[in-house]
């Protein structure tokens, strides 16, 4: 018999149900990247929408649109200010694109905590579906504004709180189903490379955004758009919400492991239920998170395991029950402020850069991406170190403890030279986006299987969405605040940024403590 091309022996060594998840991984990767890809063009079209006009240029301006007036008396051109895209080319400009950036965010953060109310009852599928379509539709709609000529700030407020509302759906979905497909084991690392999407998202949307910023801003929106709705299409197609849906189950782990998650220390323990069942591969919610914020010790004979019953036939929970769980509220509020910096980064960075660096549009867009590369690492990062130490908290703790004087840093050295930008920017998108990436992925997914909820995994999703709803709430506040500061110079807007830092830190310190002295107290029970 002949030997088995290397390709086909590749292919053959993973099993079916390993490559169902490794499809699942990567299609939730593109599906949430899209939604980001979409969200980003707005901060690089800025800079177009409003441009700085020279003084000395007016009088010259103003003789060309005498001159083109003469030769074309009934044509409108398609913008009558040389200063950028009515009504944006005003002196109150950074108000009015703040207002934007808060429609949208406002409408993303109350929206967020409806969302998985609705999402946990209804199928995955359909319900991201119809979110993505819709999304893609209002993403067009902004930029079709260009090519229809309007210059209603109302129009493009209106696009922006429509378009924030169908974007909660995304979230919530694709968070329950990664949580189904894959079980406690090394979750903080595998979260942290599949979070990635958001700024895998970032920067394909800057790029596209930037393509066309400075000929026909429109596209700008229109493609992103239409590649949203596409992947709406493909989500339809072929995502399988559960394991159970093709006969699948995760590969559970061997051993118990003991895990700190701020709240109680945690093991997950995953008792064979009879001898029948040794041999039978166990569900994702075998692999149940147990806690005992007591005394943290957990009895392995007493340990709760949920069946594969407990998705169909537990109701869903609901909004307070969610809330009483052990550690929701704390990192809803870590999530509040380091959400605002995140988010004051994705919407206001590329017109900083504009005006610090003197770089138009199209430039200070393709920068701006060095930030979300670095948060790319920094997801990672927070993952493995999670998982390594096997303290959530503490890890938040410790970036958000480096991530206030770097960005002192970063507003000083910005000014030396692009060099130096482009480092800072690094380091910054890692630190900032690190502590970001970790509570909406790990920690959610943790939370949402806590021991309360008796294997509840329906309420998943709502978890989820208090917690990246209250998160959206800071990013609501953060590009708002940044637009009304920012007149008064840049150097404001970085110490209100690591003012937020600060308080993110200071509501995780309950949390650290108890991880902190978990762990010693796991260390003096092992001496003895």
């Amino acid at each position: 018999m002949a030997q088995l091309p290397p390709g086909i022996r590749f292919i053959t060594s993973f099993s079916r149900d390993q490559w169902y998840r490794a499809f699942i991984f990567s299609l939730t990767f593109l599906l949430y990247a899209s939604f980001h890809l979409s969200r980003k063009p707005i901060s690089i079209v800025k800079g177009e929408l409003h441009k700085h006009c020279a003084a000395s240029h007016e009088v010259e301006v103003d003789s060309y649109k005498e001159y083109a007036a003469q030769i074309q008396p009934v044509k409108k051109p398609f913008n009558a200010s040389q200063c950028g895209w009515e009504p944006f080319d005003k002196s109150n400009y950074k108000q009015l694109l703040g207002a934007l950036d808060y429609s949208f965010l406002c409408a993303y953060a109350v929206g967020m905590y409806l969302s998985g109310l609705i999402g946990e009852r209804l199928p995955i599928r359909y319900y991201l579906t119809g979110g993505m379509l819709a999304s893609g539709l209002f993403t067009a709609m902004f930029g079709l504004g260009y090519f229809y000529n309007v210059h209603n700030l109302w129009f493009y407020i209106m696009a922006q709180i429509a378009n924030g509302l169908v974007q909660t759906t995304g979230w919530p979905s694709v968070v329950t189903c990664i949580g189904n497909w894959f079980g406690k084991g090394r979750r903080g690392l595998i979260m942290g490379v599949w979070n990635s999407h958001t700024s895998v998202g970032n920067i394909l949307g800057s790029l596209i955004a930037a393509y066309w910023v400075s000929t026909c801003w429109g596209l700008s929106f229109v493609v992103p758009g239409v590649i949203v709705a596409v992947m709406g299409v493909v989500c339809f197609l072929f995502l399988i919400e559960h394991p159970r849906d093709v006969s699948c189950s995760c590969t559970p782990s061997s051993n118990s492991k003991t895990f700190l998650n701020g709240a109680s220390r945690c093991r997950i323990q995953m008792p064979a239920l009879n001898a029948k069942e040794n041999g039978k591969p166990q569900d994702p919610e075998m692999q149940h998170l147990l806690t005992d914020s007591e005394n943290c010790s957990v009895s392995l004979s007493s340990s709760t395991v949920a069946t594969g019953e407990g998705r169909h036939g537990t109701s869903a929970i609901s909004f307070l029950g969610a809330l009483r769980i052990p550690g929701v509220v704390e990192f809803s509020l870590c999530l509040l402020f380091a959400k605002l910096v995140s988010y004051t980064f994705l919407f206001w960075l590329p017109l900083y850069i504009t005006n610090v660096e003197h770089l138009d549009a199209k430039r200070a867009g393709d920068l701006s991406t060095l930030f979300d590369v670095g948060g790319i690492f920094g997801g990672i990062l927070a993952g493995l170190i999670s998982d390594r130490l096997e303290k959530r908290a503490s890890t938040c703790g410790m970036m958000l403890l480096l991530a206030a004087p770097t960005l002192y840093m970063f507003s000083a050295v910005s000014k030396m030279g692009l060099e130096a930008t482009v480092v800072m920017l690094l380091i910054s998108g890692a630190l900032v986006n690190g502590p970001y990436a970790l509570i909406t992925t790990a920690v959610s997914a943790d939370l949402g299987t806590h021991k309360s909820l008796k294997g509840n995994a329906r309420a998943l999703s709502t978890v989820t969405a208090i917690i990246d709803g209250t998160g959206s709430m800071g990013a609501a506040l953060g590009p708002l605040l940044a637009g009304l500061i920012s007149p008064s110079g840049w150097n404001n807007v970085f110490y209100m940024l690591m003012v937020a830092d600060a308080c993110a830190l200071l509501l995780l310190l309950r949390l650290i403590q108890k991880e902190l002295q978990c762990h010693a107290d796991h260390s003096l029970f092992k001496e003895h």
